[in-house]
């Protein structure tokens, strides 16, 4: 029996996104830009997808351009806010995800950006008093935080520091690739949160890899980051991938129908794994809010030192049960998680990542509890 806990890896594909997809691939092959039959039913394609993303998140189509994933959506907004924005200080914390750490890095050394990296709480929040600090002390600022750690699940209010980047005429971006789909997104500033930037990838809320979007309020107008042709209102060039944006905007319709159910589903999930630790593993902790602000999709467990060996991963997997010892993006890494290095909790035991989706189920979680106490005889 395999077991796959890794959903803030990747997640499983919808079958109706694969069949959608498989059709489109088949049939609906024009390219988007012809002006001919077959390349105006796949422009229909995209632009239907399009205004369904808006829709869903209670913005205008016009403020939704489609990417290769979130890490091409991140790449843009910081440096389109740099380059075309005339930010000149990025506010940002020490476990964003590398997409965002290593671009303003690189914007600090190339062009003199003026980077900030905010206090952390002693479990992995944002102080948000050095943020008020900061954010009175700047001008030609772009805050930058995740809605939710991908690796401790962590989650920021996006409300409150909407409104305290309002507050201060900052710009404010968010990376929302691991609530995308998990959570209710309201980006209309007047019934929703004051957000300039945000961003979605499509294999996250059980959709294609490969695919994403960015939203971007309006107002603001980035010069393209790879040029070439018009497409995407002249701010990506390149032929769009029909089928990839018809199968994300299918899977996050999905996503957002049952939302409520899912929800209920995987906080469920994710209280009877925390239950069933605190009870029978007792030497195991936690790393980051576990059990308060913090994503029901991601659960971080701390395997202590006697068995925090090299293979504890690989052990996991002979068992087959998918687990991960911190962001999908950074395997092969030998430096370990710049996440569990910056809350610098839990010194010297091994961090594992389990991650939930809607197809989890309670059994998975037994198998796992029962290798876990395998472990410890």
């Amino acid at each position: 029996m395999k077991i796959y806990f890794d959903h803030a890896a990747t997640s499983p594909i919808n079958p109706e996104v694969v069949e959608l997809m498989y059709q489109i691939l088949k049939d609906d092959f024009g390219n988007p830009s012809s002006s001919h039959s077959f390349g105006r039913k796949a422009k229909a394609y995209i632009e239907t997808s399009r205004k369904k993303i808006a829709e869903l998140l209670n913005v205008t189509p016009a403020e939704i351009i489609f990417t290769s994933g979130g890490t091409e959506a991140d790449n843009q907004i910081l440096r389109g806010s740099v380059h075309d924005l005339g930010v000149k200080t990025i506010i940002s914390s020490p476990i964003e995800h590398h997409a965002v750490l290593h671009t303003i890095e690189e914007l600090k050394e190339n062009n003199g950006v003026n980077v900030e990296y905010l206090n952390l709480t002693p479990i992995g929040h944002i102080d948000m008093l050095h943020l008020d600090q900061l954010l009175q002390n700047s001008s030609n600022v772009l805050v930058s935080l995740m809605h939710a750690n991908n690796e401790i699940g962590n989650m920021i209010d996006l409300k409150e520091v909407g409104e305290l980047c309002k507050k201060y005429n900052a710009l404010f971006h968010s990376d929302t690739v691991q609530t995308m789909g998990n959570y209710s997104l309201n980006f209309n500033e007047q019934t929703g949160v004051n957000i300039d930037f945000a961003v979605g990838a499509a294999h996250k809320f059980n959709g294609p890899k490969g695919v994403g979007f960015m939203y971007v309020k309006k107002k603001h107008k980035f010069k393209p980051l790879i040029s070439g042709g018009s497409q995407e209102r002249e701010l990506r060039a390149g032929t769009e991938n029909v089928y990839g944006i018809a199968g994300m905007s299918l899977a996050l319709e999905i996503a957002y129908s049952g939302l409520t159910e899912k929800q209920n589903h995987l906080k469920e999930i994710k209280s009877y794994f925390i239950d069933r630790v605190k009870s029978e593993l007792s030497e195991i902790k936690f790393n980051g809010d576990s059990n308060g602000q913090s994503s029901f999709t991601v659960l971080n467990l701390a395997i202590p030192p006697r068995l925090a060996t090299e293979t504890l991963l690989f052990q996991f997997d002979l068992n087959g049960i998918a687990v991960s010892g911190g962001s999908a993006c950074s395997s092969g890494s030998n430096k370990g998680s710049h996440v569990i290095r910056a809350i610098n909790m839990n010194e010297g035991y091994a961090p594992i990542r389990f991650s939930f989706g809607k197809t989890t189920k309670k059994e998975e979680v037994d198998i796992a509890i029962d290798f876990l106490k395998s472990l410890f005889n």
